[in-house]
């Protein structure tokens, strides 16, 4: 793709070079900030002006914006007739919206706080949305309840007990990694956050990470687990890929072969050489306990420039990443 636009300073159309920077937009009285993109000349280096990039950093801002909000992503709005095996106009239907209302939603239309909130708990919960499936399947037709009802019962009899994303990530990981420790599955939670919002551009889960001494540690998980100490944490039950998006079985697979590989121990010196961790840290001692909170935001930006640094084309690519964090707490 050609990347040409006109240099003020230089007085001539350029092959601008792509960057990232930090922005901080006020709207409606809050401040997002985000990762964006910016163009360059690469004689001054002065800034450009380019359609490519205006479009990029939209969507940013748009991501940002739905993040902070609560608002499910563009992204999974589109994926949820997938899903359930239902299309656009009977899943408006059959939550007793306008026909067209999620057909809006899903050409990128922000939902209002309740129609937000109703998204989100579909998206997430299939055992709710079986609930409205039977509540309102008057609504749509036999054929359309038939086909959603078999795929929602699919899901469901595949995980009965998974009731959360979190839960979802934290089962493949056990059962995707041989001899998983405590510590090690925080720091895979962690770079499975990280690289999948490098990579779709939004977080994989809710929950917040903490900057322990240890490492980056979410404190829910580590109480569920903290009885098995250093030893490999069980599995509990079945586990099928099924409940889990392609974009989310590739980037997990990643994470699972190219860094959960390594030990717990080798796993927390990785985490503790990056950015997000060293700076939630800053002005501690290196075994003081803290809880702050490492910014969901600062690890999603982290993350995508290692992305670019590496020139990762597809989560395969993380190897690479994996391979120099392992040479530098080698040396």
């Amino acid at each position: 793709m050609s990347r040409r636009s006109f240099c003020e300073h230089c007085r001539q159309e350029v092959n601008y070079l792509l960057g990232s920077t930090v922005i901080k937009e006020e709207f409606k009285g809050n401040q997002y900030e985000y990762l964006g993109q910016k163009a360059v000349c690469p004689r001054c280096r002065s800034e450009l002006h380019a359609a490519e990039v205006r479009e990029h950093n939209l969507k940013a801002f748009s991501d940002a914006y739905r993040r902070v909000n609560g608002i499910l992503s563009l992204e999974k709005i589109r994926e949820i007739p997938h899903r359930y095996a239902i299309g656009k106009r009977p899943l408006s239907l059959l939550l007793g919206w306008g026909a067209m209302t999620f057909s809006r939603y899903w050409q990128g239309e922000l939902p209002t706080r309740h129609y937000a909130g109703m998204l989100k708990r579909i998206y997430d919960d299939p055992a709710f949305y079986c609930e409205l499936l039977e509540a309102n399947k008057d609504k749509i037709s036999e054929l359309a309840y038939r086909k959603s009802k078999q795929k929602v019962q699919a899901l469901l009899a595949h995980n009965p007990g998974i009731s959360s994303q979190l839960d979802r990530i934290i089962q493949y990981f056990l059962h995707r990694c041989e001899d998983i420790t405590p510590l090690a599955l925080q720091a895979a939670l962690y770079y499975a956050q990280g690289f999948y919002f490098a990579f779709a551009g939004e977080f994989l889960f809710d929950a917040d990470c903490e900057a322990w001494a240890v490492g980056p540690i979410y404190t829910n998980v580590y109480s569920s687990y903290a009885s098995y100490r250093f030893d490999p944490v069980e599995e509990a039950g079945s586990f099928d890929t099924v409940v889990l998006s392609n974009t989310e079985n590739e980037i997990l697979d990643s994470v699972a072969r190219n860094l959960c590989c390594y030990s717990g121990k080798t796993l927390r010196q990785f985490a503790r050489l990056e950015m997000p961790w060293l700076q939630t840290r800053k002005g501690l001692q290196a075994n003081v306990h803290s809880n702050r909170i490492i910014n969901r935001e600062l690890i999603g930006m982290y993350f995508t420039l290692v992305k670019e640094k590496y020139n990762m084309l597809t989560p395969a690519d993380i190897k690479a990443y994996a391979r120099a964090l392992f040479e530098q707490v080698s040396k």
